[in-house]
């Protein structure tokens, strides 16, 4: 291998892996605005290594996309999409193959600029193919803009992963078109569609059979539950929603996850003992050492608030070649507690809260804070304020906290890097 073609590998390796870094990034809990920008800069910088090489950079990059490398097919799609040009024709049946890889086109579909691709996503909204209909809603939608006919006519799809994209579509764009749509999938027999349904009738139109549905899934468990918890807290109101996940979620131990979901969403400081005393669990207390921090704006390793991290404890995947566990531990990045620390620190500090009022990351929930929240925030705190926004401002598209931070940015109105994230996170 040439020298060239060794830089060139570089390159195409470097943007792989940033965006599968990025994947992860976008909903952190330790991940910042300032940290997403940074992070986007450093992709912009490999991309442009590889334009420079032109054919021979888009043969390598091709060969490792049809190799099933997804972060390769991200690449691949981002430079046929900004030169328009025949390669589309083999990103979209190497995207297509199945649905992970889709996931990198879908990618590299919002990693562009809508206005130039206007056009290509428009012919995908409109293809006879279920999977490339797929594509083109979910590249709308990420920019948050309508999909025109084809949104109302994917229901007559019988191709489940379709029909929850289009419900999910809906939601993100509040398109009051598509109500009756996700309505009649409230009863879907697929999870993933009954869970988008629901979720997005909740979210746009505050639908009662949606919450009700959704309710049930939060209560039901499986992978839906927590997400579910979240949104269904923030449509009921604080009195009924603390009845709720008490009376429901706090009943069995495979529903506690879910109740502490629910509580931080919900952002009654009247649920604050009850995490605290969740702390003292190993598998919930990291997720309830969140729920504080999303109710109080407490940082529990920076307010010297951290324990140690218990003695044997496990989860996700290990160095055991023998141990089947291979997920991803979903509490990663997330600091341990100490709950006798935590609980002196409510002793001093829960005067500043009142029960039953609404907080997110320490402010009232009001329109002015939720905007703060979605410019200063954590990540998954920048997605709470998003739907907290879209529940406040009907027939309004969801924020997409997942954008490129540079648009991000420029709707915010944030002309300069102001952040200095506590994280020290770099990339």
């Amino acid at each position: 291998m040439g020298t060239i073609d060794a830089i060139i590998h570089q390159h195409a390796e470097e943007v792989a892996f940033l965006w599968s870094q990025r994947i992860r990034a976008i909903s952190a809990p330790h991940i910042r605005l300032a940290d997403l920008v940074r992070l986007d800069r450093r992709l912009d910088a490999h991309f442009d290594g590889i334009r420079v090489n032109g054919h021979s950079a888009r043969e390598i990059v091709h060969k490792n996309a049809n190799a099933g490398d997804i972060g390769a097919v991200f690449a691949a799609a981002v430079l046929a999409l900004e030169s328009v040009n025949s390669d589309i024709a083999f990103i979209l049946v190497t995207a297509c193959k199945q649905s992970e890889l889709a996931h990198g086109l879908i990618s590299g579909v919002g990693w562009c600029k809508y206005e130039p691709i206007k056009s290509i996503i428009q012919k995908l909204c409109g293809s006879d193919d279920p999977a490339e209909r797929r594509i083109g809603i979910a590249g709308a939608a990420i920019h948050r803009q309508h999909p025109g006919p084809s949104l109302t006519r994917a229901f007559l799809s019988k191709v489940p992963s379709l029909l929850a994209r289009t419900c999910k579509a809906v939601g993100e764009l509040a398109a009051a078109e598509g109500r009756a749509g996700v309505q009649g999938l409230l009863t879907s027999a697929d999870p993933a569609v009954r869970y988008r349904a629901a979720w997005a009738g909740t979210l746009a139109f505050g639908d009662a059979a949606a919450l009700g549905i959704l309710q049930r899934i939060a209560e039901t468990g499986g992978r839906f539950s927590e997400e579910a918890a979240r949104l269904a807290a923030r449509r009921l109101d604080p009195a009924r929603a603390a009845t709720w996940w008490r009376q429901q979620l706090t009943v069995k131990p495979a529903r506690l996850r879910a109740a502490i979901a629910a509580a931080g969403a919900a952002g009654d400081p009247a649920a604050v003992p009850w995490l605290i005393q969740q702390m003292a669990v190993p598998g919930l207390a990291r997720r309830a050492g969140e729920a504080l921090s999303f109710i109080t704006g407490v940082h529990i390793a920076y307010d010297k608030l951290e324990g140690k991290r218990p003695e044997g404890f496990e989860s996700g995947p290990n160095d055991d070649p023998g141990d089947e566990n291979v997920e991803m531990d979903p509490d990663d990045n997330l600091a341990w507690p100490d709950p006798g620390a935590v609980t002196k620190w409510w002793a001093k500090k829960s005067g500043e809260y009142a029960n039953g009022t609404r907080y997110l990351i320490g402010k009232p929930m009001t329109i002015e804070n939720l905007q703060r929240a979605l410019r200063v925030g954590y990540q998954r705190q920048r997605a709470a304020a998003a739907i907290e926004l879209a529940i406040r401002n009907p027939g309004q598209p969801l924020f997409e906290v997942r954008a490129r931070g540079d648009r991000q940015m420029e709707l915010l109105g944030l002309t300069k890097q102001t952040q200095r994230p506590r994280t020290g996170t770099t990339f």
